[in-house]
């Protein structure tokens, strides 16, 4: 059964079709914390802002699961100096 979403798979891909799978809103929830640095530095918007829909998720999660204001402050942080050297 695999084996035929895999043959799927390749026609698509050589037909140069693309995939667009909606994005929720409600999927980005942004944590208090980076959301006033994002306020504070617009080059951190836009660098956040040029990262891929996944890898945004991928940060806002990262973000998101300490439950001590602290430890999101840190992990915020700590991703700022990769996002404006321009490292995801």
């Amino acid at each position: 059964m695999n084996h035929i979403f895999l043959n799927e798979a390749i026609e698509v891909e050589k037909a140069g079709l693309k995939v667009n799978i909606p994005i929720k809103d409600t999927d980005f929830v942004i944590p208090q914390e980076f959301q006033e640095k994002l306020d504070e530095h617009p080059a951190l918007k836009n660098a956040f802002d040029a990262l891929m829909p996944g890898r945004q998720k991928g940060y806002l999660i990262y973000f998101s699961a300490p439950k001590q204001s602290k430890t999101r402050e840190s992990r915020v942080e700590k991703c700022e100096q990769q996002f404006s050297m321009g490292r995801d």
